[in-house]
């Protein structure tokens, strides 16, 4: 099996693009942005999550098989929020008679 041999700078530069993101969470949440803080959060935590999952998980170098296994995994994440979701957002829709 061939091995992708990554650059001391490569992780460093992932780090500091994690520790910047970090704090722009940060100073993003003392923010009032409305409706749009929890937006702004998930963008920048899937930002986060992609870098981790590239670079120090190894994706990024790995075999087709590897992407097939965390597009399924991406996949199955997005139904199991869709789920909740949908059942969060349609709790008010029932009225219980008193």
């Amino acid at each position: 099996m061939r091995e992708h041999i990554v650059s001391p700078k490569i992780y460093y530069t992932i780090f500091i693009a994690l520790t910047v993101l970090t704090v722009v969470t940060w100073s993003v949440a003392k923010l009032d942005l409305g409706k749009m803080n929890a937006v702004v959060a998930m963008t920048i935590a899937v930002i986060k999550a992609t870098l981790v999952v590239l670079y120090f998980m190894h994706v990024r170098y790995s075999s087709r098989l590897t992407w097939v296994f965390v597009g399924a995994g991406f996949f199955w994440l997005a139904i199991m929020v869709a789920l909740t979701l949908s059942d969060y957002m349609t709790r008010g829709w029932l009225t219980i008679a008193q």
